[in-house]
């Protein structure tokens, strides 16, 4: 089973991105955000206590993200493989995600992180905003709150996955088209 971690700063593209390699490898994919944020559309309890993380551009505590997970990964374990965004964002989630796989006798492929740099991630979120209705795309404050709380403590994930020898930085920035490229040769390389 394929299973791609999409790694990288809030405004990335990691979101359109997992579409695409959605349709290109048919596996499934997981946004922690979006899971969170439909949560909170409907009213639910998690999506109540979420509510003021995310309008702080705050992180989701480590047990509720993992406890979603874990459910998603019960979920789909016919699954040709799955591509988890926005997880996992913190070293213990990480360590708890690979005990999870582990328990199913599976391991994570790859984590392909998306560099971009922080003005051009500001100007991404902020047209995003335009059209989200997000109150955490629409604030450049908050935008770039979430960029510093990615860098403090969610851009030490990729250690743990380097580690591991399954970490590949690609370049963020260009065509939708020459970044997708960029990952398919990212994946196509670690299933050889």
């Amino acid at each position: 089973m394929l299973n791609i971690i999409l790694f990288g700063a809030p405004g990335c593209g990691k979101g359109t991105q997992a579409e695409l390699l959605k349709k290109k490898y048919g596996v499934e994919h997981i946004s922690t955000g979006a899971v969170i944020r439909s949560e909170i559309e409907r009213g639910t309890e998690l999506g109540l206590s979420m509510q003021e993380y995310i309008a702080k551009g705050e992180l989701a505590p480590d047990s509720i993200v993992v406890g979603m997970v874990k459910n998603y990964i019960c979920e789909h374990r016919d699954a040709k493989g799955n591509i988890f965004d926005g997880f996992p964002r913190t070293t213990a989630q990480a360590e708890a995600f690979d005990r999870l796989l582990s328990e199913e006798g599976l391991s994570v492929s790859v984590m392909i992180y998306m560099d971009v740099p922080e003005q051009e991630l500001v100007n991404r979120i902020l047209l995003r905003g335009k059209d989200s209705g997000r109150a955490d795309d629409a604030s450049e404050d908050i935008i770039r709150n979430r960029i510093e709380i990615y860098r403090a403590q969610t851009a030490i994930v990729a250690d743990y996955y380097s580690k591991q020898g399954k970490y590949v930085a690609i370049d963020g920035v260009g065509t939708l088209d020459e970044v997708f490229a960029r990952i398919c040769e990212a994946i196509d390389n670690c299933a050889k």
